[in-house]
């Protein structure tokens, strides 16, 4: 969608625009009023004087501009088309578009440029042809050489995992509760990437329970306390261009994070049992996220029945393509990506390599468990925030030194795979004591995740990653320079029906 610019303003040095009239009136650019359907009829001439007056003061320099009142009108898609100065003051278009003569400004070159300034596209990060290096991508080597500095097209991957994980929490609190009487209906999930379909939905149930007087008290809140309640989704790669520039067909498992009272009081049964499968008795993870991933409902399987049935499928569906699987999840969802991995990584005689994609996962099991998955030749990249205590339990209690030195301890938490670490400090647009929520918080990960340049730049002045979202989110938490310029450039911030990117300029540039 483009955003109209409708400035009324006598015109000025017409005669200098004259004779580029007519071309620019063939051009489908926002600054010409005959493009915009709800302009009531005029004459051509009319249009076009106020057409060249809107340009001409949209281009001069002028050091003391006079406000303008923003509009906002509705598209025939129902999407908000914001004009006024205010926007275009956010842009700046006086430093970066210097004065020049008359007749370059009308030029298609110049014209075409504006047209992109004033676009309200979403910008991504490059979205490269992975092809025969997916596997390095994938975490065959674990991801050497791609982290610091950050490689651009494991970072787009990064975020588009993670996009997948807000999938499955918008999946979840658009309807959380599950009825009690039967099996629950397939559920609709607005995936990020339209190249994907999701194939099965996933439920986790509770083995603990909460006194029936709870109910009593809060029963408008029967989903806090259901045991067994939606987690995320499979879904595969269906589109054939997407599947090109992958190098291979792709089975995507999103798990969100904690959000019922059942999941809350799994998260804090911190002793580790011993896995079921396994022969061994040093391996070993937390009870309450094998709970979770182990338990049956009263209608539904358990999270490790519904997911190898699924993969299983798949793979016999698509036998002879390439494959790869890919479990990602956030908080609670991180932790059990390990113990789906682990589950699916034997479920066939041939599985396709297996790599999750973790943003702010606790713990899950000891030395023993990280062997395991080794062994598996699961690959595991953790995305891992500073200032993010989630990341840093269980085990938390006796020190991080005091962790490594009882690293061969059965008792004694490990965490898994590679890891990138990112840094809330290190955002220009973040307060620099943000709370603990926007510490741990999916989106300001993925914030951070797409500002990341190295070690040595924490983050990149040409970041693509929308604030929109980030504002809406963590609004307390930015800092009052980028609220107030947003407020400025009217970002709405209770209107995401669309993609809105970033006006904002970067501090670091």
């Amino acid at each position: 969608m483009m955003i109209g610019v409708g400035l009324t303003l006598p015109a000025q040095n017409l005669n200098v625009f004259n004779a580029r009239r007519a071309s620019f009136k063939c051009q489908k650019s926002p600054l010409n009023p005959t493009s915009r359907r709800h302009v009531s009829s005029a004459s051509s001439t009319e249009l076009t004087r106020e057409t060249l007056s809107n340009l001409e003061k949209l281009l001069q320099k002028s050091n003391q501009p006079d406000p303008e009142r923003v509009v906002k009108t509705s598209t025939s898609n129902g999407s908000i088309e914001t004009k006024g100065k205010g926007l275009l003051e956010g842009l700046n278009l006086s430093r970066i578009w210097p004065e020049m003569k008359a007749a370059e400004e009308m030029s298609p070159r110049h014209l075409n440029r504006l047209q992109r300034l004033l676009s309200k596209t979403m910008e991504y990060s490059p979205r490269n042809n992975l092809g025969s290096r997916w596997r390095e991508y994938h975490g065959c080597n674990d991801w050497s050489g791609l982290l610091d500095p950050l490689d651009e097209n494991l970072r787009r991957e990064v975020v588009r995992y993670g996009e997948f994980v807000q999938a499955a929490y918008h999946g979840f609190h658009s309807n959380p509760a599950m009825s009690t009487d039967e099996a629950p209906l397939p559920r609709h999930v607005a995936l990020p990437d339209r190249s994907y379909k999701v194939t099965k939905s996933l439920y986790t149930t509770s083995s603990v329970g909460l006194p029936k007087w709870v109910d009593d008290v809060a029963p408008d809140l029967g989903w806090m306390t259901q045991r067994s309640s939606w987690i995320g989704y499979v879904a595969v790669c269906d589109d054939k261009r997407e599947i090109h520039r992958m190098g291979r067909r792709e089975i995507v498992i999103a798990l969100r994070g904690t959000a019922t009272c059942m999941e809350w009081a799994e998260n804090f049964r911190a002793q580790l049992d011993q896995i079921p499968e396994s022969d061994d008795p040093t391996q070993r993870v937390e009870r309450g996220f094998l709970s979770l991933h182990k338990t049956r409902g009263a209608h539904v399987p358990s999270l490790a029945e519904l997911v190898v049935e699924e993969v299983q499928r798949l793979i016999e569906m698509y036998k002879g393509e390439p494959l790869s699987i890919t479990i990602t999840g956030h908080s609670l969802g991180a932790a059990l990506s390990l113990l789906v991995a682990d589950e699916i990584s034997s479920c066939a005689p041939q599985v396709p390599p297996v790599a999750v994609f973790s943003f702010g996962g606790p713990r899950v099991g000891n030395k023993g468990f990280v062997e395991r998955l080794n062994k598996k030749n699961v690959k595991v990249l953790r995305i891992v925030n500073n200032q993010d205590l989630i990341t840093k339990v269980p085990g938390v209690f006796i020190g991080e030194k005091a962790q490594q030195q009882q690293q061969d301890n059965p008792w004694t938490y490990s965490h898994v795979g590679t890891e990138l670490r990112v840094d809330t400090k290190m955002s220009p647009y973040l307060k620099s004591n943000v709370d603990i929520a926007c510490c741990h918080d999916l989106e300001a990960y993925l914030h951070l995740v797409d500002g990341y340049l190295s070690s040595k730049c924490p983050f990149r002045s040409n970041a693509k990653r929308s604030l929109a979202k980030l504002l809406h989110d963590q609004g307390s938490n930015v800092k009052q320079l980028y609220t107030h310029k947003a407020l400025s450039l009217n970002l709405e911030r209770d209107r995401f029906s669309f993609p809105m990117p970033s006006c904002l300029p970067s501090p670091s540039q």
